[in-house]
């Protein structure tokens, strides 16, 4: 460990040192956002350079700005008759070009009415459709924020209105809503959780994201009131996508660290056509060690992602994407009698998880005014998960089986068009065959049979449409639309308007509104369960909805620093619950074993405000607060109950600073640091005297979720350092997350010595110290 620390300790010294200069290349393509046709002789500027530097762009819409000093930057890209836009923090380094596609949006101003301001692409989404509640996600930001572990779920939990469901699962609550609520969509496709280990702690979430900061672009996550073209996501949406790899140089890297290895690759397939390649795979490091401690059961995981660039004059744009992951924990039961504490202990466990998605996108430019995208894709998952305990002869018995299988066939496809410079559609179509292969099993008494919970096998049909429409008058822009998706398992038809409207008051304020309904189907094994022999109850379960209500304010304080207010209401309807209970299923948190018959008569309601003060990276200085107060609640029958997730507020402080070290000034040197303050985990009053009988926690359900833990304070820290040779970029990090050691709640669970219920609380540290090498 030593001799690690000084060769580590030579490298800085030997890093910091160095003193040639070295410059890197900016390039890519300036389009129109609607049609996707190239823009000839747009302007690039680099902002704040002395004298200015520049350049425009070619017939083609392709730009080179050449040698440039690495360093950060912030462009500005510019053309007569179309609204100029800022590209900040913009970060070169040595080994990789930086390829940056922009896409301008045709002004709907007559040019001597108004100076257009240029737009600070940071603080806008991606979707020209989204008027509130939506973020672009930086894959930068989620490497050098604390507490984002290149993990574009964690890097959310320091926005406002989210909260964290535990440090060792990267599940988010969305403003009060279960994670289970959230859409992951990758390529415009809709995909299963693609986290390792999902859904077996909360359904959601997941430990460790298997989505690569090697492949992932710049994507949005929106919370609230989303356009028409997402449907089946009732509290967020994670619309992430992959970038092209590089098509004129061959770029590699590799990442060694506490958690696992990593490597990269991209590069052009044919250089005079334009086409590429990018690769990445990972391994965890426990999966590596393997084969040197034999008796080790902890965590093995990997993944494996790419994206294939083919683009064609005469037949358009063609892309081949995927993404997959594989993970194995096993644990065993205590040997030694005297420390069996809890049930678990008795207990032997086997989980394994794969996870796949594959596509083939397809653009083409119809004319100068539209062009359709159209995908066909295939995604699968499985999770198969047995338990066994001991029973008092010490002889091991089936307690439960988890087998989860199912597969998509995605077929979509979308016309994009401009009707005139005010007003711009994208109208598509989406088909979904879902195939799934479903069996849990129960064991009710120890080494009895176990009883079929759920044994099905099928197919359902999930179609769906959609029209979104973008109109701009002078300072108003509305954005109105409609989704309509037919769910063939319950024959139930829905139809979700959505409204969002902005205005500008100035170059510095505006104010926008916001409307949508949302639905989103619930796990599968819910609507399958054996309510009664022989009885499937929920297969004719109405989806929840929830009616999303946004008022937005934005301020650009000044060019680095914006501030954001957004009061919301969120009323749910149509909830799942079971008659003359307090259960609903808003509450489930990760019982797969659920054999309840529900209705759709339980509603529920999430209110709040979310702040947001950022400012921009400013002389290597930059910082965001975020901070919700909100409550959600939920009504089975005549009274309201606080949510599982009512956390009640939370605050987030990140801050950072870069410094650039080394004689030539060239190297960097990053601190960044987050502090998280969040309502407590809730948690409904203990039966004692039937916990006892039980000996198993048995709670109070006539007052759901009344009891709550003390806030939970969360820090986390990010430390990098980068040093640059010819073509070459060293990376040394050390990230971690809940650095102070908070306990969290992990659950409720009987003590068999003490003959009480404990609340389990345990102090999960996940640290990473990294070297990574690009070249």
């Amino acid at each position: 460990m030593n001799r690690f620390l000084i060769i580590l300790l030579l490298l800085f010294v030997y890093g910091i040192s160095y003193s040639q200069s070295l410059t890197q290349n900016i390039r890519g393509q300036v389009i129109e956002a609607t049609t996707l046709e190239p823009i000839p002789f747009a302007t690039i500027l680099i902002l704040g350079t002395s004298p200015p530097v520049g350049t425009t762009t070619d017939i083609d819409g392709n730009y080179i700005l050449e040698e440039v000093p690495l360093g950060r930057y912030d462009l500005q890209f510019s053309f007569i008759g179309y609204n100029p836009v800022i590209v900040p923090e913009l970060i070169l380094t040595s080994a990789k070009e930086v390829v940056l596609d922009v896409q301008l949006n045709e002004s709907s101003h007559i040019l001597d009415e108004i100076v257009v301001k240029p737009e600070i692409l940071k603080q806008k989404p991606l979707s020209q459709m989204a008027s509130v509640s939506a973020r672009m996600l930086s894959v930068e930001e989620a490497s050098r924020y604390a507490g984002g572990f290149d993990d574009p779920a964690r890097l959310a939990s320091a926005f406002p209105g989210v909260a964290t469901s535990t440090v060792g699962s990267n599940a988010i609550i969305i403003r009060g809503n279960a994670p289970k609520y959230l859409s992951w969509n990758i390529e415009g496709v809709e995909i299963p959780n693609p986290n390792h280990f999902a859904n077996l702690g909360v359904f959601g979430g997941g430990g460790l994201t298997a989505l690569s900061n090697n492949l992932m672009a710049n994507s949005d996550f929106l919370t609230g009131a989303f356009p028409a073209d997402h449907n089946n996501a009732l509290s967020g949406v994670f619309d992430l996508r992959m970038r092209n790899g590089n098509n004129s140089n061959y770029e590699h890297s590799f990442e060694l660290g506490l958690l696992g290895v990593d490597f990269a690759a991209e590069g052009p397939i044919n250089k005079s056509k334009g086409s590429s390649y990018l690769f990445n795979y990972r391994y965890s490091t426990l999966g590596l060690l393997s084969s040197f401690i034999p008796d080790d059961t902890g965590i093995n995981y990997q993944d494996l992602s790419f994206k294939i660039n083919l683009p064609s004059k005469k037949y358009g744009l063609f892309s081949i994407w995927g993404i997959g992951l594989y993970d194995r924990n096993t644990s065993t039961y205590q040997e030694d009698i005297s420390k069996r504490k809890y049930i678990s202990d008795f207990e032997n466990t086997d989980a394994t998880l794969s996870m796949g998605a594959t596509g083939i996108n397809h653009k083409k430019i119809l004319n100068n005014s539209s062009y359709i995208n159209s995908t066909l894709a295939f995604s699968m998952n499985e999770i198969n998960f047995v338990t066994n305990r001991l029973d008092q002869s010490e002889n091991l018995h089936p307690l439960n089986q988890i087998r989860n299988r199912s597969s998509v066939v995605t077929l979509q496809s979308f016309i994009n068009k401009r009707f005139s410079p005010a007003h711009r559609n994208q109208t598509g179509v989406k088909m979904r065959i879902m195939n799934y292969d479903l069996k849990l099993q129960e064991a009710q008494i120890l080494g009895s049979e176990p009883t079929e919970l759920v044994d099905e096998s099928g197919r359902s049909n999930l179609m769906s449409f959609y029209s979104n429409s973008s109109l701009t008058k002078k300072d108003f822009t509305t954005n109105f639309g409609v989704s309509g998706q037919y769910l063939t398992l319950n024959k139930e038809f829905i139809i979700e308007p959505r409204l969002g409207l902005t205005y500008k008051l100035n170059d510095k304020h505006s104010l926008s509104i916001g409307y949508g309904m949302h639905s989103r189907l619930e796990p599968l094994q819910t609507y399958f369960a054996n309510t009664a022999p022989s009885l499937q109850g929920n297969k004719n379960l109405k989806l929840a909805k929830a009616h999303h209500f946004v008022f937005a304010y934005d301020w650009d304080c000044t060019d680095k620093l914006h501030l954001k207010i957004e009061p919301y209401f969120q009323y749910l309807f149509d909830v799942p619950i079971v008659a003359g209970t307090n259960l609903s299923i808003l509450n489930n948190h990760d019982d797969w074993f659920v054999t309840d018959s529900y209705i759709n008569d339980g509603v529920g309601m999430n209110y709040g405000i979310d702040l947001t003060i950022e400012q921009y990276i400013n002389n290597g200085f930059y910082y965001l607060i975020s901070g919700s107060v909100f409550n959600s609640r939920f009504k089975n029958s005549t009274e309201w109950y606080n949510t599982r997730y009512n956390k009640n507020f939370l605050a987030n402080l990140l801050v950072g600073k870069e410094f650039r070290v080394g004689k030539a000034k060239q190297n960097l040197l990053g601190f960044n640091a987050k502090l998280s303050y969040q309502g407590g985990d809730r948690f409904s009053r203990i039966n004692i005297s039937n916990s006892d009988l039980l000996q198993e926690v048995v709670f109070d359900e006539s007052t759901p979720f009344n009891q709550q833990f003390n806030p939970a304070f969360l820090t986390s820290f990010t430390l990098n350092f980068e040093w640059y040779r010819t073509r070459l970029t060293h990376r040394l990090s050390l990230k971690v997350i809940n650095a102070t050691g908070f306990q969290e709640y992990i659950g409720h669970d009987y003590n068999l010595l003490s003959s009480k219920s404990d609340a389990v609380r345990e102090a999960i540290i996940i640290p990473n110290l990294s070297y990574k090498i690009m070249f």
